[in-house]
């Protein structure tokens, strides 16, 4: 399995739009194949703080989803959007039920 948790800052004059355009993202995501979830969270603490939770079966699978076009869309749309560089963190799986 591979996992990555996407940490994204947002300008807070634009939540509501990052929120809309990943929406779509998540959505369209969750139907490539190898995907297993694809979750958008919004931090509590710090409303503009957003973290991206992929899971895919494979390494393979997860490089795939950046050469999709809603992900290309994506990137693009949202990439004003943005504080500062979005940043992703490699997990592995250690324990699942």
């Amino acid at each position: 399995m591979s996992t990555t948790l996407v940490h994204i800052q947002v300008v807070p004059e634009a939540r509501d739009g990052f929120i809309a355009a990943t929406h779509e993202n998540c959505l369209k995501s969750r139907q490539e194949p190898g995907n297993l979830r694809f979750d958008l969270l919004q931090g509590e603490a710090d409303p503009n703080h957003f973290i991206l939770y992929e899971a895919y079966v494979d390494a393979e699978s997860a490089r795939a989803h950046k050469e999709t076009a809603h992900y290309l869309a994506w990137r693009e749309a949202v990439a004003e959007m943005m504080a500062r560089p979005r940043e992703g963190v490699a997990y592995q799986l250690l324990v699942a039920e």
